[in-house]
Formats: structure tokens, sequence, C-alpha cells
């Protein structure tokens, strides 16, 4: 059988994960127009690690949960020097 993928980031419970940024946004087509949202999430551990993604789709909780699975994909160490940047 099919063994399932792994991720190559932790656990979502060893995260802060903070929701920036939540649009409105809508493409005119002939028809008229199709409304959808984007989300900005911001993830981190709290010890340097840090990541940022955005999410589209035509619900909320979608487009924010694209939005974390992509912030978790793109994390980068920032160096913390005397507790700060």
């Amino acid at each position: 059988m099919a063994e399932k993928k792994k991720n190559n980031y932790k656990e979502e419970s060893e995260f802060i994960e903070k929701l920036v940024n939540i649009r409105r946004v809508v493409k005119v087509v002939k028809g008229g127009r199709i409304f959808g949202f984007s989300a900005l999430v911001v993830v981190g551990d709290g010890n340097g690690k840090v990541g940022y993604g955005t999410g589209k789709a035509r619900e909320v909780p979608i487009a924010i949960q694209k939005a974390m699975d992509k912030a978790k994909r793109s994390m980068k160490l920032v160096p913390i020097v005397n507790g700060t940047l």
C-alpha cells in the first residue's frame, strides 16, 4: 500500500500562528463578479523560526488553511541576539 507523505514541518501545536489580514477580492468576468477571499498568516516557533504565507479561496476558512500551510513550508531561521532581532 502507499505510504503517507511526511511533512517537512513540525506539528501544528508547536507553532504560534497569527492571522494578519483577510481581504475580499473580486474577479470580474463576462457574466458578473466572482468573490473570493485572501488571507495572510505569520507562523513562528518563538525560537527564531518564522514564516509567512498567503492563501486564496472562495471561503475564508479554506483561505486561512492554505495560508498556514504555505507559511509552515516557508519557515526561515532569524538570528536572535539578546532576546531580540
